[in-house]
């Protein structure tokens, strides 16, 4: 396994296997990597010749600057985890390699942005379009591999795909949970131990919520709310039922559609997310 800094670098050694059209597999990250992440780098690894991971805090995703200042990093943590699951390749990069200048470009996601994590994160998937088109334009892969977890954000790059005309197929992968219940995340290491006992209680509502007979997403609203109310360690942020196809709220659940329950939770000062899919 080669780590890498420099797009340079990585460009050398990829343009070995473009010559020989052999398939490149990419996993994005930001580091801070659990079992959620090396699912996908084993899914890569399985499904083709070589996988690069990049580890990467991408500054212009973030809105609040704390929350960038307090995300985890530990690239060397990183590595050796991902060298028993075949990765081949680690893209580290600084800031100043992927932003030698400032990126003005400006995406329009349509409706797709302006709900659930659009609303509440001004700014955000505009920096996942700046962050995930120079990896793509990099990188150049065959198959990327994004986890189900961050539900919008998995949209918000099929339409970049589809608008820019990449010719990468976007590889969607079930959300992995800890024993309890609660979604994988990096930011589940900076919760205290009063609030990591609590958060499977976010999993756990989502889970009741399928359980119930509820039409109107009025009702199952009413429902989520009653229960976060009641619980002292966790904060209700959102909570919308969406349309798979368009993301957009729905008002009913039909019997013959998909739709899927999406909350985002604080658990004292870090910020949790989830989904899970109704009428399965």
């Amino acid at each position: 396994m080669k780590i890498l800094k420099t797009i340079s670098e990585l460009r050398s050694e990829l343009n070995r296997y473009n010559q020989k059209n052999l398939r490149i597999g990419f996993v994005p990250t930001m580091g801070a990597l659990h079992e959620g992440h090396l699912s996908l780098v084993k899914q890569s690894v399985s499904e083709n010749f070589v996988t690069v991971v990049s580890v990467f805090v991408n500054p212009t995703q973030f809105n609040d600057k704390k929350d960038l200042e307090r995300y985890p990093r530990d690239l060397e943590k990183d590595c050796k985890l991902l060298k028993p699951v075949g990765c081949n390749l680690v893209f580290a990069p600084s800031v100043d390699e992927m932003y030698p200048e400032p990126d003005t470009r400006r995406f329009d996601f349509g409706e797709l942005e302006t709900v659930m994590e659009g609303a509440h994160r001004p700014g955000h998937f505009n920096g996942v379009g700046q962050i995930v088109s120079k990896l793509f334009d990099i990188v150049q892969p065959n198959r990327a591999y994004f986890g189900l977890k961050d539900f919008q954000q998995l949209a918000i790059i099929r339409k970049l795909v589809k608008d820019y005309h990449y010719p990468v197929e976007i590889v969607p992968c079930a959300i992995v949970r800890e024993s309890d219940g609660l979604a994988m995340s990096s930011r589940n290491m900076l919760l205290t131990e009063e609030h990591r006992n609590a958060a499977p209680f976010i999993y756990h509502t989502l889970n009741k919520l399928q359980e119930l007979t509820i039409n109107s997403t009025t009702a199952a609203k009413e429902f989520i709310r009653k229960q976060f109310a009641e619980n002292k360690f966790l904060d209700l942020e959102y909570f919308e039922i969406v349309d798979d196809e368009n993301l957009q709220p729905v008002d009913f659940i039909e019997k013959n559609r998909t739709y899927s329950a999406c909350i985002a939770v604080f658990a004292g000062k870090i910020r949790l997310i989830d989904n899970v899919q109704l009428n399965s």
